[in-house]
């Protein structure tokens, strides 16, 4: 693993802001909580399910085609699952997040690989990121990963000039988020219609990791659109397993659960309703 690089000039946590006032978000103070909750069960192993499929089934074509191990960068990591697993493939990683708690976590993971891994990690917002990455076309990546960011940005439509800037021209952006549409859809099969009446409910972000201001699916594809970048597929995540109020037949068995979100979460309409949605695109 290479030498640590950490950058801490802002600060580990997010900057005290007013309550009207949109600030990015750090999970620093509720690093055990988001790991117990979004990867703790059958969620998270859907989760990273279906992304495993879609990242590494490309990035290895993707490396094949250059004839050289990828050069990645993921942004706003968290765990950083799937990035651990493609340096175990032989690429060069870079991982990146505001929360030294959540990477502390992650580089215990990568610690345990029995293999020599190609890591290097940041802790610093992603402004700031250029400080240390350099602006070199050798700086550049042949993909990024921004998993679960864009609704905890105060500005997420500005994270595209980043991209733009460190993607290579031929270059992959994998970007998933946290699909509004789903938030309807679930209460409307509850029957929480006061909450959906409720045009001023925002969830306690103290601990919920329910966003407060998602990103519809309509604006990240008109980001991608205006910056030129072109959709090379795009999967849900959990597409039918947080619908389900009770668990009958097929849900009682996880192998036969992530079975079936796998097969489902390609297929339209079925993808659109997914928790989160994956977009992966090029340039």
């Amino acid at each position: 693993m290479t030498t640590e690089h950490q950058n801490n000039q802002l600060g580990l946590n997010q900057a005290t802001a007013p309550e009207d006032t949109r600030a990015d978000r750090s999970f620093d103070t509720i690093a055990d909580h988001f790991e117990k909750k979004v990867y703790g069960g059958l969620k998270g192993e859907i989760r990273l399910a279906v992304l495993r499929r879609d990242i590494v089934e490309y990035s290895t074509q993707m490396s094949e085609a250059l004839g050289r191990p990828l050069r990645i960068l993921d942004v706003g990591a968290g765990l950083a699952q799937i990035a651990i697993e493609l340096a175990t493939q032989g690429h060069s990683v870079v991982i990146n997040d505001i929360s030294a708690n959540m990477l502390e976590k992650a580089k215990a993971n990568a610690e345990q690989i029995d293999q020599a891994l190609d890591i290097t990690w940041y802790v610093c917002p992603y402004q700031t990121l250029e400080e240390t990455l350099g602006k070199e076309e050798n700086d550049k990546f042949d993909l990024i990963l921004s998993h679960a960011l864009l609704e905890w940005l105060a500005e997420p439509a500005a994270v595209m000039d980043f991209f733009d800037q460190y993607l290579t021209d031929d270059g992959a952006l994998s970007l998933c988020f946290y699909n509004p549409a789903s938030f309807d859809y679930r209460n409307l099969i509850m029957g929480n219609f006061n909450l959906l009446d409720n045009t001023d409910y925002k969830a306690d972000n103290k601990k919920s990791l329910t966003p407060n201001h998602p990103v519809a699916k309509e604006e990240v594809e008109s980001w991608l659109k205006a910056h030129d970048y072109q959709t090379v597929r795009s999967s849900g995540l959990r597409v039918f397993h947080d619908y389900a109020p009770l668990k009958r037949g097929g849900h009682n068995d996880p192998d036969a659960v992530i079975r079936m979100e796998l097969r489902y979460s390609q297929l339209e309409p079925y993808k659109w309703l997914g928790r989160y949605l994956h977009i992966l695109a090029k340039r």
